[in-house]
């Protein structure tokens, strides 16, 4: 007998979403489950963000794709962090910087010492962050730890290519094993009596029948929504964005190792540098702005030179009511969406992948272990949901969409946590969810929000050393950026090894 009821997956849908699902899935199994995914070249996917996190490379390391070779084959550049302009006031500008912002003392963290000094301004709290300082000098070197130390070297994540992201993965997963059909799916078999997919039929007549099914079909989720009909919870009365113009441009001389957010009249801007061509584009409501308003705003905001043709998009921001159902799992657009606002698009992906292989199933439509995973991606996705939200409503803009914003009704979650910090400088992690302390603590300073108190732990240190680990923190990170190689240089190296 088999030992697993799982003979046969059918990935529907290729891009980052479909390929990065069978690439681990063929790494896990190997030749145990039969993988097949079906994709047309004819239909174009829709990359609106090419940044990520930290945890990108986690799912690197488990697929044993070595980091040089995967920034070379993917134009990639270092990211460390978020940079808003904006977005604040007009003229206000911070980071949301990866990694640890100073240093905790037990169980009190580095922010309640920070307050006990007492700061004038907000932004001083950025002089303690290795991520920071290094971002705004274009220096990186991947390190474990800083010479002589245990403080962590900086985190970092990547600016990419998602196509060549998906090439690479594609060639990968084919070498393991996984059979890839170029056609269209044409029709959606349902099993009348169970309820379950049956097969898929595709354009050319093809047949392909399988024991579960992987919807990485887009916005459309042909399989998820089309075939399954789970339904979509909307939140646009929170995130009202709705429209998105993508436009590539020739890179600079140089490229600085961060994200850049810039706010406008009723969107935002981002910016996104790899190594030959920077990634543009605007996020917008249409109820504020129409389309032709939006490309002329973006256009306002780009150097002179070779532009890419405008790529428009619309969305609705939310999440299928069921990730998983029956014998079908989504990921990526298929399965919501949340605006590239934290670069978090592949990091659901990624997630979802993981999930899925601690709840891998012996019966392909088990509802208990799909219950389980619906109940954990809905809390990862409402916390990642409210950290943006965030950015929205502590707005001090003047414009409607801005006013809009700042006066709507947040989720009570949300609520809660904003005033828990302004009260007494805290914030707690909620279970497994992706941003930590550190990450609310920048965006809630950065936003405008000082306590009016602090952690009453941080008075046990007396006052001269508190005075002296502040500083020397300063000193240790400033001296270390200092002796750091530019990202230019970082990167040329990694270039001369590949053409040697």
């Amino acid at each position: 007998m088999h030992q697993n009821g799982i003979r046969h997956i059918v990935i529907a849908g290729g891009g980052s979403a479909g390929w990065m699902v069978a690439s681990a899935l063929a790494k896990v199994f190997k030749d145990k489950i039969r993988l097949t995914l079906v994709e047309s070249t004819d239909i174009g996917t829709v990359g609106v963000g090419e940044a990520t996190i930290p945890p990108i490379q986690s799912f690197n390391q488990l697929l044993g794709i070595d980091e040089r070779y995967f920034i070379q084959q993917t134009d990639a550049t270092i990211k460390l962090g978020i940079e808003f302009a904006g977005w604040g006031q007009t003229s206000s500008q911070y980071m949301h910087a990866f990694g640890d912002v100073g240093s905790n003392v037990g169980l009190t963290h580095f922010i309640n010492y920070w307050l006990r000094q007492s700061p004038q301004n907000a932004s001083d709290y950025w002089r303690y962050s290795l991520n920071f300082l290094a971002a705004k000098a274009n220096k990186f070197s991947p390190a474990k730890t800083l010479p002589g130390t245990t403080i962590p070297g900086l985190s970092y994540a990547y600016h990419f290519d998602a196509s060549a992201y998906a090439r690479l993965l594609r060639d990968y997963a084919v070498k393991l094993g996984v059979h890839s059909i170029d056609a269209k799916i044409s029709r959606v078999n349902i099993c009348p009596s169970s309820g379950n997919i049956r097969d898929l039929i595709l354009d050319d007549n093809q047949v392909v029948a399988a024991d579960f099914f992987i919807d990485c079909s887009g916005f459309r989720g042909l399989l998820i929504e089309e075939a399954l009909n789970t339904g979509y919870e909307s939140w646009q009365h929170w995130l009202p964005a709705d429209s998105a113009i993508a436009i590539q441009t020739r890179q600079g001389n140089t490229t600085q190792p961060y994200t850049r957010s810039i706010a406008h009249a009723t969107g935002w801007q981002w910016h996104i540098p790899l190594q030959s061509r920077t990634g543009n584009g605007m996020v917008y409501s249409s109820a504020f702005m129409q389309q032709e308003q939006a490309l002329d705003t973006l256009l306002q905001h780009l150097p002179e030179g070779e532009r890419s043709d405008p790529k428009f998009l619309r969305f609705t921001t939310g999440r299928r009511k069921k990730q998983w159902h029956k014998n079908c799992l989504a990921l990526g657009l298929a399965s919501g969406f949340l605006e590239p606002l934290e670069s978090t698009s592949l990091h659901l992906i990624q997630s979802g992948i993981g999930r899925f292989l601690k709840l891998f199933p012996q019966n392909p439509a088990d509802s208990c272990l799909a219950d389980e995973f619906n109940r954990q991606a809905d809390l990862e996705i409402e916390a990642i949901r409210d950290f943006i939200i965030l950015h929205y409503h502590l707005n001090q803009r003047s414009e409607p969409f801005w006013k809009r914003c700042r006066e709507m009704a947040v989720p009570d979650s949300l609520t809660e946590r904003i005033a828990l910090f302004a009260d007494s400088g805290r914030v707690f992690r909620r279970s497994d969810e992706l941003f930590s302390e550190m990450g609310w603590y920048q965006v809630l300073l950065g936003q405008g929000i000082m306590p009016h108190s602090y952690s009453p732990l941080a008075n046990t240190l007396p006052e001269a050393e508190c005075s002296d680990f502040m500083s020397n923190i300063s000193a240790v990170f400033s001296g270390y950026v200092s002796q750091l190689p530019t990202q230019e240089s970082y990167l040329h190296g990694i270039s001369a090894k590949k053409n040697q």
